[in-house]
């Protein structure tokens, strides 16, 4: 099943969209704000966002712009009344992966969200932890400006392991993540985690990367982080 979050603020619209999308047998959940979306994409994995432009607290091109500074590279289609050219390329400047102008029917909705669903949003641009910043467009991970000498191998393990934070990550997942189908054997990883630990260590004290006992390895703030 589709699990995807709408995040807008005129109540009876979201409740028929909800309706319409159970029907079609796809998960929502409904946030009526920006804060409220961004707060249940921390704690929910969701394959595609429905987002209104206009709402209080957080419009969404605002969360749209932070979600993708974060890195979250989750597929968002934007819902707005304006439906100028400019109004489009401010919502796509934004992160945006698609456009909806209110009124429209629901069979194109679900289309759209079926298509969305399927793929990852190339617009995520930058990844950060605490003051760990990774550059996803230049594979580069730096902190407080200083930049970490990282072979591409341990660039992708940053990457997989900051993208879940601070969740822990099976071995398995990592492997995968990182070489795909050509896996070599679990030495390398355990070279890698070391040699990437000790980075950090040296860089910052607000990150660390832990090994997670028959499970995995989180990277995650320190305790001293607010």
């Amino acid at each position: 099943m589709i699990n995807v979050l709408l995040v807008e603020d005129d109540i009876d619209l979201a409740t028929t969209i909800v309706d319409y999308l159970d029907i079609e047998d796809i998960e929502c959940d409904h946030a009526s704000n920006g804060v409220m979306g961004l707060n249940l994409i921390q704690n929910n994995q969701y394959q595609m966002i429905i987002l209104d432009v206009n709402m209080p607290k957080m419009d969404g091109l605002t969360m749209c712009k932070t979600l993708r500074e974060q890195g979250k590279d989750t597929p968002v289609l934007m819902l707005t009344a304006r439906d100028s050219l400019d109004n489009k390329l401010e919502g796509f400047a934004a992160g945006s992966d698609d456009y909806l102008v209110k009124p429209f029917a629901m069979k194109e909705l679900v289309a759209r969200v079926q298509v969305l669903a399927k793929r990852k949003s190339g617009e995520a641009k930058r990844l950060t932890l605490a003051n760990l910043k990774l550059d996803l467009a230049q594979r580069c991970a730096s902190v407080e400006e200083q930049t970490l000498k990282l072979s591409p191998i341990a660039f992708k393990l940053l990457e997989t392991l900051v993208r879940e934070a601070p969740q822990p990550v099976t071995r398995s997942a990592i492997m995968q993540a990182v070489w795909g189908e050509e896996q070599p054997d679990s030495n390398s990883l355990k070279v890698h985690i070391y040699h990437l630990r000790k980075q950090l260590e040296a860089a910052t004290e607000q990150v660390k990367l832990e090994t997670i006992p028959s499970v995995g390895f989180a990277i995650k703030p320190t305790q001293e982080q607010p």
